[in-house]
């Protein structure tokens, strides 16, 4: 099976196997390829609300290395996702005519909720015995964030989606290098705010565990963990204090983005928005009364190549 996870910043792409039957129903997926690239779809969306060219081409390009990698793996099935800066533009339908001549497939830009579910779905699968339910886990985006709270036999028990991911808080507040005092504060409020209208829609607040999505929060945890460079294998399902995150979150935003470039675990096409990524982490540590978070590298992707096994099934 071939997911791709079409996001604001990113495009990524898994290709996997099913687990063997008599490996139990936690087994994870076998993955075969995982990839991700920086792509930035949703630039500059949250003040033109159209998907730019030059990014729809970024995107293009690399669709187009994934879609010769699914021929040569030799996938049966393929989905794939767009999730919030598709939902926000204008000229989506151009965006889902290159995807149909590029990659043979129509893609299906989810609703909030059903990104939410996906994300969901791939981040329980696995989790450690020492991760209590009931879980809230954020999917911390470019242009949006999902917050799900659920257990893992239970499934989903409520989920919003809020804008403010880390491309579209950088693009609407930080805009000094490193960003001032005042770019901060205006930043963590719009945050702040969003986090405590999605804690009433979602019982965030009484989960057991946090558990942390995307490149803004494995970053976060790998710079926590002081690790030289980024190992996946190291940052799943690793546990940092919000102590750590809050101290993380205080450096980047110190940073300007040559300084944080030179640190060993950081992409280079994070670089710019991950003191708003971090941020958006803290907020949410804070509002909802979260002692530690449990990054996952399985997220929206793994939900992905999951739901494509349902059909199959």
């Amino acid at each position: 099976m071939a997911a791709i996870d079409c996001g604001t910043n990113s495009i990524r792409l898994l290709v996997a196997d099913l687990p063997d039957p008599s490996a139990g129903p936690q087994a994870p997926l076998v993955d075969v390829s995982r990839r991700m690239e920086i792509v930035r779809l949703g630039q500059g969306v949250d003040q033109t609300g159209r998907l730019a060219p030059e990014a729809i081409e970024r995107t293009r390009v690399a669709l187009a290395d994934y879609a010769a990698e699914i021929e040569r793996l030799g996938a049966e099935r393929v989905r794939m996702c767009a999730t919030s800066a598709t939902r926000d533009a204008s000229n989506a339908a151009d965006f889902r005519t290159m995807v149909q001549q590029t990659l043979g497939v129509a893609p299906e830009v989810v609703t909030g909720d059903e990104e939410a579910r996906l994300s969901f779905t791939g981040a329980v699968c696995g989790l450690p015995a020492d991760a209590k339910a009931p879980y809230l886990v954020v999917d911390i985006g470019g242009g949006s964030t999902e917050f799900v709270v659920g257990t893992r036999d239970g499934g989903v028990q409520a989920a919003v989606s809020m804008d403010i991911g880390c491309v579209r808080m950088t693009e609407r507040h930080l805009h000094g290098d490193p960003p001032s005092r005042d770019e901060i504060a205006a930043a963590q409020a719009d945050i702040a705010g969003a986090v405590d209208r999605a804690l009433e829609v979602v019982p965030g607040r009484e989960a057991a565990t946090l558990v942390g999505l995307a490149g803004s929060v494995t970053t976060v945890v790998a710079i926590a963990q002081g690790l030289q460079a980024y190992d996946p294998e190291r940052i799943h399902h690793a546990r940092v204090s919000y102590d750590q995150v809050a101290e993380v979150t205080a450096d980047l935003l110190a940073k300007t983005r040559e300084q944080r470039l030179a640190n060993p675990v950081m992409h280079p096409g994070r670089a710019d928005v991950i003191g708003a990524g971090a941020l958006v982490l803290r907020v949410i540590m804070e509002r909802a009364g979260m002692p530690s978070v449990v990054a996952s590298e399985h997220d929206i992707l793994d939900g992905i190549a999951w739901s494509l096994s349902e059909t199959s099934a």
